[in-house]
């Protein structure tokens, strides 16, 4: 049998910058299973979520109960699609947490994105009603000031996307 090493990818961008839509690809290239925080939230939290301080309160809670299995999945062989947010420190410490109790890879995908490229994509997903959450604008500029591109310090394995070439909504 041959022998297969689990990966954990995760994903780095802001609000509507093609994450979910990479994690989706992800799976399907690594034969991953796929767990997304956004469909896990909206199905626990139903309309508690408002704030930044209702995000912080139901990921954390969600980080707690997820976290158990996601490593156990790792430590089974199977890789494994986080599509949490791994935008600031404290989010990035908690998926190292997760990898210290496992020997899979890693791949931290860092999707690079304009402002106004998110912006536009987030209006239209807004627009199709098809994501479980419909930020504000104001939402997304709330959350971008907490936004920190991972250093080499933290000791990812980091992989680049941006996006091609689009025109802004304007």
């Amino acid at each position: 049998m041959p022998q297969y090493h689990p990966v954990l990818h995760m994903l780095c961008g802001k609000i509507a910058s093609g994450k979910s839509t990479l994690a989706q690809r992800l799976k399907q290239q690594d034969e991953a299973v796929l767990i997304a925080e956004d469909v896990w939230l909206s199905t626990l939290f139903p309309g508690e979520i408002t704030s930044g301080a209702d995000y912080l309160r139901c990921t954390a809670r969600l980080h707690a109960a997820i976290a158990p299995h996601v490593v156990e999945l790792l430590n089974t062989g199977l890789s494994v699609v986080l599509d949490f947010s791994a935008n600031t420190i404290e989010q990035r410490q908690w998926l190292r947490g997760l990898l210290g109790q496992t020997s899979a890879a890693h791949q931290l995908h860092v999707i690079e994105v304009p402002d106004d490229v998110c912006l536009a994509r987030l209006r239209a997903r807004n627009t199709s009603g098809e994501h479980p959450f419909s930020a504000t604008e104001e939402q997304f500029h709330q959350f971008s000031k907490h936004f920190m591109l991972p250093t080499p310090q933290e000791g990812f394995n980091i992989v680049l996307h941006t996006a091609p070439e689009e025109k802004s909504a304007k």
